[in-house]
């Protein structure tokens, strides 16, 4: 009835902005390298680097935090996260960690072994380098339709399945340890997936006798669209298409610091009894006992009520809506975004934003150091910088697939007036995009060298 999607939430309590000058600005990011990672984050005024452990956590979170035990062993917080993930997912064992990468080092150092392949829609970041340092090759088979950036296809998530026969046939069953699916797909653009491309990866897995795994650190969100976009499944609940995901799936990984709604924490979740013995293990080598896994006993009770909050429709309503929001109002003004808008984040199209400046020019780099300048945003390229790579015996540099920039969105935290000022923003760099400079790295690191690397404009 009425156009304005307000904020399911009241403001309790608030937390001062440091307001910066341009002049400022500009000594800090040369300061900083260029590189808005070694930013100081006092000096960020919107900071949409991540989404990941930025959220605000809710009233009955902090409760939780208060019942946190914090006994070594067999805490009751951990039966209670336990639970919180059985009965949203169904896995039987559910291992903490404390952080979504976590998961991926030992999940991918128990199912991987050198010169294996990892399938995926399209992994991120850290999911990549924690493939390939087991010295597996990681592959990403993203549909055709995500290729045109501009088009409205509303499942860009999916996972190509004639690339994943293709794949199965070139490489074989037996180097193939797992598929993965990352819902939604982030380096994809925060693009889900429909559950019939879920189902139809599921199936070719079960006929390879091979694991599917879900990277479900947005699983939520992707259920949202699924229930938006896909007529058989608008009258189910967001939950119980969690649920079918789920019950495709021979288990996951996860970022709490995403769909948890928790600040901290992740975990990985099985139906196999003997791979979860061997995560076990690892476990104990480098995060903790399996009933703590490197977390505090408040931290698992936190993300416990935030897998109860985030599969409630009227969050998800304004989560979604509210990305949509920025998405549609950059497009109106004419920035380009890779359409459409995805759950929890916009991405700039940086190619046709800076199209004076190619692929090894870093034109990401130069975005996002305009954002910060101009308004003193902070987002983050996923492009070359990020995906490109140094080839080790040439030193030539060779491109990533695309040139984005995200803008990540932190649940709960930012109000309409934020947004808006956002626009006002990325709408002005805009206009004086002819004057973005090239970028060249002055140093990199040998894995996820955004993380840290230096750059210098030409």
């Amino acid at each position: 009835m009425f156009k304005t999607i307000i904020e399911p939430f009241r403001i309790k309590s608030v937390e001062p902005l440091h307001m910066t000058t341009t002049a400022e600005r500009r000594q800090k990011i040369e300061e900083a390298h260029h590189n808005v990672f070694l930013l100081r984050s006092d000096d960020v005024l919107i900071d949409l680097l991540t989404d990941s452990g930025t959220g605000a956590m809710s009233t009955e979170q902090w409760a939780a935090i208060m019942r946190g035990d914090e006994s070594y062993a067999g805490s009751p917080s951990f039966y209670r996260f336990e639970k919180a993930v059985i009965d949203l997912m169904g896995f039987p064992c559910v291992i903490p960690t404390h952080q979504g990468r976590a998961a991926e080092r030992i999940l991918f150092a128990v199912m991987c072994r050198q010169g294996d392949v990892v399938l995926n829609n399209t992994h991120f970041d850290t999911t990549r380098a924690n493939v390939e340092f087991t010295g597996a090759t990681a592959i990403d088979l993203p549909c055709p339709e995500s290729r045109d950036l501009a088009s409205m296809y509303p499942f860009k998530g999916n996972m190509d399945l004639a690339g994943l026969r293709q794949a199965f046939a070139t490489y074989g069953r037996e180097r193939i340890p797992l598929v993965m699916m990352t819902l939604t797909n982030n380096s994809g653009g925060g693009q889900p997936a429909s559950l019939h491309n879920i189902r139809e990866v599921a199936q070719i897995c079960r006929e390879q006798r091979t694991p599917f795994y879900i990277d479900a650190c947005r699983i939520a969100e992707n259920a949202y669209f699924i229930k938006q976009r896909e007529a058989e499944h608008k009258s189910k609940s967001v939950k119980t298409i969690v649920a079918e995901i789920c019950s495709l799936a021979d288990g996951c990984t996860m970022s709490a610091k995403k769909d948890g709604l928790a600040n901290i924490g992740g975990f990985l979740a099985t139906r196999d009894k003997e791979v979860a013995r061997q995560e076990k293990d690892l476990l104990i080598l480098t995060e903790g006992f399996p009933t703590y896994g490197g977390l505090a006993g408040r931290d698992l009770d936190a993300i416990a009520q935030g897998l109860k909050e985030v599969v409630e429709e009227d969050y998800l309503h304004y989560r979604i809506v509210s990305t949509g929001y920025l998405g549609e109002h950059l497009t109106a003004n004419g920035v380009p975004i890779l359409q459409p808008p995805g759950g929890h984040a916009i991405y700039l199209d940086a190619a046709r934003f800076a199209p004076h400046l190619g692929p090894l020019d870093l034109p990401g780099i130069a975005l996002t150091v305009a954002l910060y300048v101009t308004g003193g945003l902070r987002a983050v390229e996923i492009g070359t910088a990020m995906f490109g790579h140094r080839d080790p015996k040439t030193g030539d540099e060779h491109p990533g697939p695309k040139e984005l920039v995200r803008l990540a969105i932190p649940r709960r935290v930012y109000t309409q007036s934020h947004i808006d000022y956002v626009i006002e923003v990325v709408t002005e760099v805009h206009r004086r995009r002819a004057e973005l400079r090239p970028y060249r790295f002055v140093e990199q690191a040998p894995f996820l060298r955004h993380f840290t690397g230096r750059y210098r404009p030409q």
